[in-house]
């Protein structure tokens, strides 16, 4: 008999996307939707699909995700980002899977939207925990590019997630300003060597492995841009954990802001 599955999906005016999410798994048993406080039709929208639906306040990527996992009702989970969505096909693979599961996790691909266009099919794809045991299963705790982490074997399904992003530059830049922000909090936590020589090379590094290591630029001008975001990215995380060095530092000159 097969394992019955919760899709577990957190939003936050996610309307615009939500639609194609929620659609794409309507066979799943169960659907759980947690809220961080939408003004937009998201409500509305997993209403209509069945969803149950749950807020609360934002409590970080990573703890809000491991928060409506909780809430789901069955063992296995397919944890969804609201702008993603499941082919067709995929409902008859994921349950073939939930028969007699051989593993405690599953990676699942996804391809990625690139401002105007799909990344190119011979791009490498990413892949990434989605459907598991959640008794066996629990978020990373990252402040960001959270994932799930499994205690037991991790097996891969022929399943490839469509995953919309940000629907243009001006999104995508302003995420990486805000995960920077993020990553760079993180790492202050630690104590990062030879920070001046990764602020210097790993944005040419971050640039050269998504562009070419990852076939981006199979996307012409769409994955050349992408992959300066991406540098950018790069460049920002440590360009704030450099501030962050020096502002905390002895004696540090405070800017009048910053008092």
């Amino acid at each position: 008999m097969r394992e019955p599955l919760s899709v577990v999906v957190t939003t936050y005016n996610s309307a615009q996307t939500l639609e194609a999410c929620l659609g794409s798994v309507a066979w799943a048993e169960e659907i759980v939707v947690l809220d961080s406080g939408s003004t937009d039709a998201t409500a509305a929208i997993a209403r209509r699909h069945g969803a149950q639906w749950h807020e609360q306040p934002f409590a970080g990527y990573s703890a809000q995700k491991q928060a409506a996992i909780d809430l789901a009702r069955h063992r296995w989970v397919l944890l969804l980002d609201s702008d993603e969505a499941l082919p067709p096909d995929a409902a008859a693979r994921v349950q073939r899977a939930l028969e007699a599961p051989a593993c405690a996790g599953y990676q699942l691909w996804r391809r990625e939207w690139v401002f105007w266009r799909w990344q190119s099919p011979r791009a490498r794809l990413n892949h990434y925990v989605r459907l598991f045991d959640r008794g066996r299963a629990r978020m990373s705790g990252h402040s960001v590019h959270e994932a799930v982490e499994v205690d037991g074997p991790v097996d891969r399904l022929d399943v490839v997630l469509d995953h919309f992003g940000e629907p243009d530059i001006a999104g995508r830049v302003d995420k990486a300003n805000r995960y920077s922000t993020l990553q760079a909090n993180e790492d202050a936590r630690r104590q990062r060597a030879w920070l001046g020589w990764r602020l210097i090379a790993y944005p040419t590094i971050a640039f050269l492995r998504y562009y070419l290591l990852r076939g981006h630029w199979r996307a012409g001008w769409a994955g050349f841009i992408a992959a300066r975001v991406h540098a950018f990215y790069a460049f920002l995380k440590y360009a704030k954990l450099y501030e962050s060095r020096v502002r905390n530092a002895p004696g540090a000159v405070r800017h009048p802001r910053q008092r």
